[in-house]
């Protein structure tokens, strides 16, 4: 792997673990310092690997050097260090060591995690500051990700550092019934973190497989650990299994989406999608039913390419139950295409136009599949009308494939 591949790579996967090691050393109010020895320790691999190659470790190195640039901060900010050393009980800065043992490193992430969803600072900005510390993602990313600006983003994660610091909120995982409370939160984000890298908005990507990777390795550190290992926990997991399986067949050699229909279902990762009917039972095991729960049932049921009527008449009920629980737009748009499959588009194009949702090109899409056959003039406006809406080329692209097919 080049390293114009393999060092984004290495920031998505240990960017979390260097800045959460130190900041559990530095203390949270020292979160800015942490931050930046990390970025300092990628910067240099920047500047190092194109020339000098890439070395036999690359992760060990990673550690020497933010070891290294830690120790070169510490002797450089007498004050800083005077305040730090005591408080780790070591000798002198040349004695210093960073714990950069697994244990050590997957403990201090999961901590780092619910520091960061901590009640104290709001939903939006507990999932912002996760993504902007834990998954490596750029301030561009997670203003598209909440669908607004960079400015508000960057005030949204000062105010929230600002009262982490203010709270002198210690980083530790929770008691058992802390958790409880704040494990929401945290699954939200890695949510969010796996739908940016299936569903992405990026304008050069349509999927990034490596978002999903980092947010099923941050999911099963959860499911580790015995005081997180909870039902919801599980299906949230089981959906990332499901959903990851099919990653191989939605993107064809131009980097296009292949819609659910077209996709070649020889391409689909049969052992992810035994692993996701595991977790799935494992989730089964508790009393609560969350949308984790309904949501991996119907990725579950897409595993099963065969056009059944039953199979779209349980994708139905499901759909009916998770907009029982939360709704949202994609989920009722969702349901709509199911009920066309279970019921008949003409049931479906009545239940469809209820919904109004004339700024979301998904909708303009659903509609345009709805009337093919139906009325083919009606499809091409609609077509047409979502292919001014869609965000990206590769979104065009695929509605101009549709459209030509009519």
């Amino acid at each position: 792997m080049y390293e114009q591949e393999l060092i984004p790579h290495l920031f998505r996967t240990e960017f979390s673990k260097i800045s959460s090691v130190l900041t559990k050393l530095f203390g949270i109010e020292h979160l800015e310092i942490a931050e930046d020895i990390a970025s300092e320790t990628f910067l240099a691999a920047l500047e190092t690997w194109p020339y000098q190659g890439i070395p036999a470790h690359p992760t060990a190195w990673l550690y020497t050097v933010a070891k290294n640039k830690t120790k070169n901060y510490l002797h450089r900010n007498k004050v800083f260090s005077e305040k730090i050393i005591p408080g780790i009980q070591t000798d002198s800065i040349e004695n210093f060591e960073l714990d950069f043992s697994e244990i050590n490193m997957t403990d201090s992430v999961l901590q780092m995690l619910f520091t960061l969803c901590h009640p104290a600072i709001p939903a939006e900005a507990q999932i912002g500051m996760s993504l902007r510390i834990l998954c490596g993602f750029g301030i561009d990313e997670i203003a598209t990700a909440f669908l607004t600006n960079k400015d508000t983003i960057n005030k949204r994660l000062f105010r929230a550092k600002q009262k982490l610091r203010e709270e002198k909120i210690q980083i530790s995982l929770p008691s058992s019934t802390e958790i409880d409370k704040r494990l929401d939160a945290v699954l939200a984000t890695l949510y969010l973190l796996f739908s940016e890298g299936y569903y992405s908005e990026n304008k050069e990507e349509v999927i990034r497989e490596e978002l999903c990777r980092e947010a099923m390795r941050l999911t099963f550190l959860l499911i580790e650990n015995e005081q997180t290992n909870q039902p919801k926990v599980n299906a949230l997991y089981a959906l990332m299994c499901f959903h990851s399986s099919r990653l191989p067949a939605r993107k064809n050699s131009s980097g296009e989406i292949i819609l659910y229909e077209q996709q070649d279902e020889t391409l689909w990762d049969q052992e992810l999608i035994s692993k996701g009917a595991y977790y799935l039972h494992n989730a089964s095991q508790g009393v609560s039913l969350s949308k984790y729960h309904i949501e991996a049932a119907i990725a579950y049921w897409h595993t099963l390419k065969a056009d059944t009527k039953e199979k779209w008449e349980n994708i139905l009920h499901l759909y009916n139950q998770l907009l029982q629980i939360e709704y949202s737009p994609v989920a009722a748009l969702n349901r709509t295409y199911a009920l066309s499959k279970a019921n008949g588009k003409e049931e479906a194009i009545r239940e469809a136009e209820k919904l109004n949702l004339m700024d979301n090109h998904f909708y303009w899409v659903l509609l345009g599949e709805l009337y093919t056959g139906i009325d083919e003039g009606k499809a091409r406006e609609f077509f047409n009308k979502a292919i001014s809406l869609a965000k990206t080329v590769s979104e065009k692209q695929t509605i101009l494939k549709r459209l030509d097919q009519i």
